[in-house]
């Protein structure tokens, strides 16, 4: 008795078969290429939130140390009191005092020119009672020297109040927090805005080698197999993707630094500065950024593996 003929394409293993995805997906398809340019644009706005968020934390971490490491005495003349006595025993027991770095009263002069946003320039200001102010510079933030400090001049000199700027840190660190919190909410809505156009292209390129797959099923292909065919494809887009995105975010942050380093001089630029410092995210900036890549690129696989292989269970 004759044994049956068996076609050989169809005896082998079918993962032996497709060594690539190329006869699955077509590697350079219009789909193809407009995913890559969405992942691209959406990495890039992400590196842009991450970035940005990274400079604000930075920042707001030197505010808070250079604000903390100053204090002001202001000192308030009562009715009959001599101010530059008063203001030379303040200086005399801040001078003294343990953590403190130096010592500089502003003149009267000095005092009134800091009114003058407010109250405008060419007054008279020799009348008004205008308080004189110390800006002592500390050596480090210990609670305990400016508790000292606050002691000595309550016993000797009443009149002169310590402001730490306690306050002023707070505040800062709120407003800095609120604006990480607000770029992770983005940063957190870019990727599920990817993570979508992903799934739609996922299930496109699925809907459009709806026969492909189907063929691959009958002659004995697992789900897990064709899944990982998808997952290939698509890492291959996502990694395409997120290094444009990522080396044009990383482009941006460099020209920033750079411009902003040339601008150091000009009154906008200190501004900004203040605020922002250089724009130079230095190496561990940059570093997050590529895990930025890294992870859109792994969660671009992993995505479509998943829609994938859910697809592919309604179809058994």
């Amino acid at each position: 008795m004759n044994e049956p003929i068996i076609d050989p394409l169809l005896a082998a293993e079918p993962e032996a078969t497709f060594e690539s995805d190329a006869q699955l997906i077509p590697r350079d398809s219009v789909a193809g290429r407009a995913l890559v340019v969405v992942i691209a644009i959406m990495t890039f706005l992400a590196c842009l939130t991450a970035g940005a968020a990274l400079l604000v934390a930075d920042g707001s971490r030197g505010w808070r140390s250079e604000v903390l490491r100053d204090a002001t005495i202001q000192v308030k003349a009562g009715p009959g009191d001599n101010i530059d006595s008063l203001v030379a025993k303040a200086v005399s027991i801040a001078s003294q005092a343990k953590g403190v770095e130096s010592v500089h009263a502003y003149s009267k002069a000095e005092s009134e020119r800091l009114l003058e946003p407010w109250l405008g320039s060419g007054l008279d200001l020799s009348q008004l009672p205008i308080p004189r102010l110390i800006v002592v510079r500390l050596r480090g933030q210990r609670p305990e020297d400016l508790a000292a400090l606050r002691a000595a001049l309550a016993s000797a000199a009443p009149q002169a109040n310590l402001d730490d700027h306690r306050i002023w840190a707070e505040r800062i660190g709120t407003m800095a927090d609120a604006v990480v919190v607000l770029a992770a909410a983005l940063f957190a809505l870019m990727i599920l805005a990817m993570g979508t156009a992903i799934g739609f292209a996922t299930r496109g390129a699925m809907a459009g080698n709806r026969e492909i797959v189907e063929v691959l099923h009958l002659v004995g292909a697992s789900d897990r197999f064709i899944a990982r065919e998808f997952q290939t494809h698509f890492r291959r887009l996502g990694l395409r993707g997120s290094m444009i995105g990522g080396l044009a975010a990383m482009a941006f942050f460099a020209a920033a630094s750079f411009l902003s380093f040339l601008w150091a001089h000009s009154p906008g630029g200190d501004e900004i500065a203040a605020m922002f410092g250089s724009f130079a995210l230095g190496p561990y900036g940059y570093v997050a950024l590529a895990l930025v890549c890294a992870a859109v690129t792994l969660l671009t696989g992993l995505l479509s593996r998943a829609i994938a292989l859910r697809h592919l269970r309604t179809l058994t």
